[in-house]
């Protein structure tokens, strides 16, 4: 059995794409267990960059099986659209991608009412959501009145279910200031996508547990961060879905003892989109520096990322709600050219000080810092630990011993070969 969950460490973006993108040179499944199109991944191959967000980063290996599972939210016009774009880049998908019957579906009314609520809302109630109707649709799903990927295999019931989705949705599209998509409007942009998306339709779970029984390499592959968990992040400003490791099992159908390994993706530094707290976010100068060195811009919306410094205390948080039992840390060469790295070792809160990440009120801490000193050579020719500079690698090594986790992999630039493997991740 050889089950390996990746999640992000931090408040997403960490580069989930590169690193599950390379670990699946060697695995046999990939399934994205969660979330919907707001979570684009970045792949770079040679001078193309692709970026995927709903078909799971694996579909660039070709003997790869890629499953969307029953955890997902899936717009059907971005999936076809996803499709499109990468059997013209030459990335084959039939026979190689199958979607859950039991994932929902983003439909015109989700966008519009996800939109609509950002646009009205006051300072201080803006979620900063990407506008793509994630959250309304886990709505519908929670309050059992979802429609899902099988239902497109029966046009006629899904016209029926649009119009009582319609009846539900209309009042608080009206109220919003909105008007309400037209059920035979919606029918004739669904029409031309079911005839893509039905022969996809798989039992996924069956597809992953089978898998996994017979001693393939399963990777399951996270969206978003852990401190945008619903249930496990900076609350109400997270995500609608699990970015967990223990979300793996919920949305793909497998059961906890069936994984075998969990890794967390860190930056060397942090990030954040959208609002909600951010203790170690840096203003002025230095936080526009990482920013354009590391091309901090999300890739699917093009909003620009709050920087700052890494965050110990959230990193421990994330080691613990998942259960790490290794770290990747991406972009380690966003810091060069620093003659002094800072990095956030605890909180001073009207309790004390804490080492600890007190979750409900990490908009009221105050970071304290360490200085670690920092380096001016670029990194993206090592491919060994001893090919960094020293400083470098000392960073990497506090790390592990901050966090109490080993280090598996360190990405020294965004191409796919700039990459230093320490470790195996199905080993």
């Amino acid at each position: 059995m050889s089950a390996v969950v990746i999640v992000g460490a931090q408040w997403g973006d960490e580069g989930k794409g590169k690193i599950v993108d390379l670990y699946t040179e060697s695995a046999d499944v990939v399934v994205r267990f969660a979330g919907g199109p707001n979570a684009g991944h970045t792949l770079v191959v040679g001078d193309d960059k692709i970026v995927v967000r709903l078909v799971p980063s694996g579909i660039l290996r070709a003997q790869a099986r890629c499953i969307m599972a029953q955890g997902m939210v899936v717009d059907p016009a971005v999936l076809v659209s996803e499709l499109d774009v990468l059997e013209a880049k030459g990335h084959a998908t039939r026979g190689r991608l199958f979607v859950s019957d039991l994932a929902h579906l983003i439909l015109p009314y989700h966008r519009l009412v996800d939109g609509l609520r950002e646009a009205t809302a006051t300072d201080g109630q803006k979620i900063g959501t990407t506008k793509r109707g994630i959250g309304p649709c886990y709505e519908d799903k929670a309050a059992r009145r979802g429609i899902r990927v099988g239902d497109l295999a029966d046009l006629d019931g899904l016209e029926q279910k649009l119009a009582r989705a319609a009846s539900a949705w209309g009042p608080v599209v009206r109220e919003l200031g909105g008007e309400m998509p037209d059920v035979s409007a919606m029918m004739s942009e669904l029409r031309p996508l079911a005839p893509r998306i039905v022969p996809l339709i798989a039992d996924t779970a069956v597809l992953a547990n089978d898998a996994i029984q017979k001693g393939e390499r399963v990777m399951f592959e996270g969206a978003q961060g852990t401190l945008l968990d619903l249930d496990h992040g900076t609350y109400p400003f997270v995500t609608s879905s699990s970015a967990v490791a223990g979300g793996a099992c919920v949305g793909a159908g497998v059961g906890p003892t069936r994984i075998k390994r969990v890794l967390g993706i860190t930056k060397g530094y942090a990030t954040r989109v959208g609002e909600g707290p951010f203790p170690t976010e840096l203003a002025g100068e230095l936080g526009e520096r990482l920013r354009v060195a590391g091309g901090e811009f999300g890739s699917v919306t093009g909003r620009p990322r709050r920087t700052g410094w890494l965050d110990l205390p959230a990193l421990r948080y994330a080691a613990r709600v998942n259960g790490l039992d290794g770290l990747a840390v991406t972009k380690l060469d966003v810091l060069s050219g620093l003659d002094t790295i800072e990095v956030c070792v605890a909180y001073d809160t009207p309790e004390g000080r804490t080492k600890e990440l007190p979750i409900r009120h990490v908009g009221k801490v105050v970071p304290v810092y360490e200085k670690r000193p920092g380096w001016r050579e670029s990194l993206s020719h090592a491919r060994t630990m001893a090919e960094l500079p020293q400083a470098a690698q000392d960073y990497v090594r506090y790390l592990e011993a901050e966090i109490g986790v080993p280090v598996f992999l360190v990405s020294v630039g965004p191409r796919r070969d700039e990459t230093i493997v320490l470790r195996d991740a199905f080993g």
